[in-house]
């Protein structure tokens, strides 16, 4: 054998070597791309995923403030519309006849009495009269004398002699105990 054929024996070597060579490099750069693909196609699935979750729970918790703003505004308006009724009741009791304010006034002096035998009362200007002439025409009531007027819409303040005791028979007082009784009943009543 020539010269020349060992060389072209080692040529046809060399470039099955290097197709070879080629061959395996571009199955691992296919494998190399396809592990690649793999994995974005995962990091773009987590992605979508974590996308998908986090928007839930922005709009989870956008609808829970909804909710609870439009909760809030209802219960404010309930609210306000107790406080119209409140308001409206006091007035009309305020309004009634002068004859239901001096039976009213008789019947919370008389419980007075039972704790507080002497001593002032004080009422608003409006019943001042009707007071006056109920401790001066009822004997049981000579240990009262009437206060200066007061600020209340009706009903009567009973102060013990020296100020130490002093009892709230007013007309508010009476309605903040029926109201806190009944504001529950009255709540369900209104809306239900």
């Amino acid at each position: 054998m020539g010269l020349e054929a060992v060389v072209e024996e080692i040529r046809e070597k060399g470039r099955r070597e290097a197709e070879k060579v080629q061959a395996e490099s571009k199955q691992d750069v296919e494998k190399i791309l396809a592990a690649a693909h793999k994995r974005v196609e995962e990091i773009k699935l987590a992605a979508e995923a974590e996308s998908v979750k986090k928007t839930a729970h922005i709009v989870g918790q956008d609808v829970s403030a909804a909710n609870l703003l439009v909760k809030r505004e209802i219960l404010n308006s309930q609210k306000a519309l107790l406080d119209e009724v409140y308001e409206a009741t006091r007035k009309e009791i305020a309004g009634l006849p002068e004859s239901f304010h001096r039976e009213a006034i008789k019947k919370l002096l008389t419980e007075a009495k039972k704790e507080i035998p002497k001593g002032k009362v004080y009422c608003n200007a409006r019943d001042a009269a009707a007071v006056k002439a109920i401790i001066a025409d009822t004997p049981e009531f000579v240990g009262f004398k009437l206060g200066d007027p007061v600020n209340i819409d009706g009903g009567v303040i009973i102060e013990g002699e020296g100020a130490a005791l002093q009892i709230d028979y007013s007309y508010r007082t009476f309605l903040a105990r029926v109201w806190e009784s009944g504001l529950k009943d009255a709540s369900d009543i209104l809306f239900v």
